[in-house]
């Protein structure tokens, strides 16, 4: 395809893009990223300018440019893409296409004001994945082309978006292309252009991702420049020295030669010693002294136009300016001559270089005034103060108490509409300044907030640095303490959460707030994978709790913690159920209580949910997981929060023997749990759980795998992990016959789990399986596993604890007695819902009596269940069987 304009020696990067929108608009291939890189005034953005051309009868388009002094503004890069598509659409319909995204997203997008909790970044993401899709399925039944300029200035926010669209490029029928400059790229540590598992290369057909690194113009294609702009009679030593003094930069040649042109300079040998004082004044000090030139106004104006970025306004460029409209309007028209700025209203500068030597040519005071001159610009235009902060953000500290306060203001906008690491420098920037001392204190805290989504390390320093400084008022003490414990949890500290919440009780008066702190000191303290006193905590709950009716949120939350305990401990399943429905109103968390309340934390309603889960009332459990998946997506909580419903919605499921079900949300548990970091609680309970699931189903080598991938295996995290880690650990070695190593694990779970006096055996089944180690070696010490095994499960009382226990004594009892202790276990199992335990008893009871029957419905249970391991099994005894009768 020939050039709309001449583009000199870019044939291989047009030849790059055609392809990838021949394949766009053919159907080849769904969607693909194309990412040119390269110095400023490479070419880049006359390169996307003719790919633009290429496919404009062919492709939907939406464009957006980075700025420079706009890298702080968040969203900036997507409202720019999406906001005039949406223009097209009536407010009503506009609403309709975000669907239930609608209050989550379209505050980022300035569509409406922030409503509801604080949405997650990752869910403000998820919710604009989901509007561009609507969106390019809506405006034509074209592919959609995306295109960014100046990536390398794009916000953060906007980064983080085309961050995770690119990398699912592969499912929708999008063309991402992207320009940038390297070095700018790099030193901002934001290289989100290659998505997750993209290779560097092709494929056949059309590629995922190419790279193109743009090159300096050759002398030859910059002679053909020359000639095009001032005539064939150009001489080749005045066409070399053009290329000499520019270096083969398209942008400075092409500005070189307009200079040519201005000055009438003949393109012969004789004029070649000019070109380099033309060529140092279309860039730098050369610049700067140019728009000089033009006088005082269209200077003064150009430093508003530069300190306000990117689109423009002439009515605030002229007021930031201090002239009138007319003034302006004068000023406009004299640096569009000059090739400075192009358009009207709004105005952009011509090329970045451009916008850059002017922005750093104003002296800095003035800078910084005129800065603090653009927020009170945009403040009094009614903008807010969300619009004003990239200004304030660049004015000198001066002890300015309003400052202080429009920052802050600024910073509860940002976290509104989902922009923490926004609000974050905003709140740095009003400690500066600084506050007055009595608000120093509170700042800190908003400051903590801010960054407890982002970086629990973060967290943990600013909340208590509030603790530290005097002036914090006592309702805010008791909330900072309770989100740094549970930032020190997420940060794997959770001793160090506990004996914050003790050391703030010791401090506060009786009432609501003392309560609150009580609970969350026996949450983290009982969330410990290890603590000195276990059954003294245990002692101290039940003393604190067991007498509660549930008639405020802090008896309800003991009541939560005091059954999850008991749980643990295998106490009583109907006490246990009791202190559940006391914790709930009306079987559902109480207002306050619920998955998005942010006084207590979702952890109190999972506790009710596991509690549940694993004392066999699994339609209470996945009711409650239920609802916690809309919870979390109607708040658009998508990262590990969602990640972690969708984990326990895998352990009802595991625990049901719905194993092919349960495998599905775990490893969507997981996919979300990596969208939001590494390491996280999350991806513990969810590994663990699905090395569970995978071995219930006879998988064994995918779950090694899931393991080695996610580092499953000590030293292990200091919570504990759902369920016991490893006792799952042990479980996989015995699959694998490390029979030594899985007694070693075994034994070392049972010695840590007993002194703390948690004898659940379906939360940590450690005792049963490591009876069965046993049975050859050591059939003695195995049988009294067993036998303390049964006791537990018979206390606990559940159908699935003492089917399981039942199973394993039969391991080590007469024939006879075996036979009727595994047909027991049927009995229990088949009244549990855990239909892959039920199948596994009524194998092998099935296999005791050498009963064809009862294998072959062990067989039908087990493939409903997904455990394909144990249905081959059953298959092969039902066949020795009957070939024996």
């Amino acid at each position: 395809m020939k050039p709309s304009r001449p583009l000199y020696e870019r044939e291989p990067e047009l030849a790059a893009a055609a392809k990838a929108v021949d394949a766009l608009c053919g159907g080849q291939a769904a969607g693909g990223l194309l990412v040119f890189s390269g110095e400023a005034g490479i070419g880049k953005t006359a390169l996307l300018g003719e790919i633009q051309a290429m496919a404009a009868d062919r492709c939907t388009i939406w464009s957006a440019r980075g700025g420079e002094t706009v890298t702080s503004v968040p969203f900036h890069v997507v409202r720019q893409l999406l906001q005039p598509a949406l223009d097209r659409f009536p407010a009503d319909e506009a609403r309709a296409l975000f669907g239930d995204w609608f209050e989550i997203t379209a505050p980022a997008l300035g569509l409406a004001e922030p409503s509801g909790p604080q949405p997650d970044p990752q869910g403000v993401r998820d919710g604009l994945d989901f509007v561009v899709a609507r969106l390019a399925s809506r405006l034509s039944h074209r592919p959609l082309l995306l295109i960014v300029d100046d990536a390398h200035w794009a916000d953060g926010e906007s980064l983080a978006w085309l961050a995770g669209f690119t990398a699912r490029l592969s499912e929708l029928p999008v063309l991402v292309v992207q320009a940038h400059r390297p070095q700018e790229f790099a030193d901002r540590d934001a290289d989100w252009a290659m998505p997750r598992g993209a290779a560097s290369g092709g494929t056949e057909g059309h590629p995922a991702l190419v790279r193109v690194a743009l090159r300096a113009l050759t002398p030859d294609a910059t002679a053909e420049l020359v000639r095009a702009g001032l005539g064939d009679h150009a001489d080749d030593p005045f066409c070399r020295e053009v290329w000499a003094v520019t270096g083969g930069n398209p942008y400075e040649a092409v500005e070189l030669v307009a200079k040519a042109q201005d000055r009438e300079l003949a393109p012969v040998e004789e004029s070649a010693g000019l070109l380099r004082e033309l060529g140092a004044s279309a860039r730098g000090s050369g610049l700067v002294a140019r728009l000089e030139r033009l006088g005082t106004n269209a200077n003064r104006f150009a430093w508003a136009a530069a300190v306000l970025g990117t689109e423009i306004s002439q009515e605030l460029a002229a007021t930031l300016a201090g002239m009138s409209s007319a003034e302006a309007a004068d000023c406009t028209a004299r640096l569009r001559d000059a090739r400075i700025v192009s358009g009207f209203d709004p105005l952009e500068f011509v090329h970045p270089l451009i916008a850059s030597a002017v922005y750093r040519s104003i002296p800095p005071a003035t800078r910084t005034a005129m800065h603090g001159r653009a927020a009170w610009a945009i403040t009094q235009a009614g903008l807010g103060a969300a619009a004003a902060s990239r200004h304030l953000l660049e004015v000198h500290p001066d002890d300015d108490q309003e400052l202080v306060a429009q920052l802050r203001e600024a910073a509860r906008q940002h976290l509104a509409v989902g922009a923490p690491e926004a609000a974050r420098r905003c709140l740095e920037r009003a400690l500066d300044e600084p506050p007055r001392p009595h608000d120093r204190a509170a700042l800190l805290y908003e400051l903590g907030c801010a960054t407890l989504l982002s970086s629990p390390a973060t967290t943990v320093q600013h909340l208590r640095a509030a603790l530290d400084t005097p002036g914090l008022d006592a309702a805010l003490r008791i909330d900072a303490t309770f989100r740094l414990a549970s930032a020190l949890s997420h940060n794997n500290q959770l001793k160090d959460a506990a004996l914050s919440l003790a050391a703030e009780a010791a401090r506060t008066e009786p009432g609501p707030g003392l309560m609150r702190l009580q609970a969350a000191h026996f949450l983290w303290e009982g969330m410990q994978a290890s603590e000195d006193d276990g059954p003294g905590r245990s002692a101290r709950l039940a003393r604190n709790a067991d007498h509660l009716k549930g008639r405020d949120n802090a008896e309800r939350a003991l009541l939560t913690l005091r059954a999850f305990d008991a749980m643990l401990r295998g106490e009583d399943a109907q006490i246990i159920a009791d202190f559940c429905e006391r914790a709930l109103v009306d079987g559902r968390p109480a207002r306050g209580l619920g998955w998005t309340d942010s006084e207590w934390g979702f952890e109190l309603p999972a506790m009710v949910g596991i509690t549940y889960a694993f004392t066999d009332r699994l339609d209470r459990a996945e009711a409650l997981f239920s609802e916690a998946v809309r919870a979390f997506e109607i708040s658009g909580w998508s990262g590990a929060h969602l990640a972690f419903a969708h984990t326990l919605l895998g352990l009802v499921h595991r625990r049901r023997g719905r194993l092919a079900e349960a495998e599905g949300f775990l490893r969507e548990g997981l996919r979300l749990a990596d969208r939001a970091g590494s390491g996280l609680p999350v991806h513990w309970d969810a590994t663990c759980l699905l090395v569970d699931t995978l071995l219930a189903r006879g998988r064994t080598a995918e779950a090694r795998l899931v393991a080695d991938r996610y580092n499953f295996g000590p030293p292990y995290p200091s919570a504990m992990v759902l369920p016991d880690a490893p006792c799952v650990r042990g479980r996989l070695l015995l699959a694998e016959g490390r029979f030594e190593e899985a007694v070693a694990e075994l034994e070392a779970a049972g010695a840590a789990l007993e002194p703390r006096g948690r004898f659940n055996g379906v939360w940590a089944p450690w005792a049963c399986d490591l009876a069965r180690a046993l049975a050859d070696t050591d059939p003695v010490r195995g049988s009294q596993l067993a036998t303390r095994a049964r006791v537990h499960a018979e206390r606990l009382g559940t159908g699935t604890a003492i089917g399981e226990a039942l199973r394993c004594v039969s391991l080590f009892a007469p024939q006879e007695e075996a036979t009727h202790l595994l047909a027991e276990a049927v009995r229990h199992l088949e009244s549990s819902s855990s239909a892959y335990e039920h199948a596994l008893a009524r194998f092998e009871y099935g296999t005791a009596i050498r009963s064809h029957r009862e294998v072959a419905r062990a067989q039908k249970l087990a493939t409903a269940c997904g455990a394909e391991g144990l249905a081959t099994r059953a298959q092969q005894v039902r066949a020795s069987i009957r070939s024996s009768e």
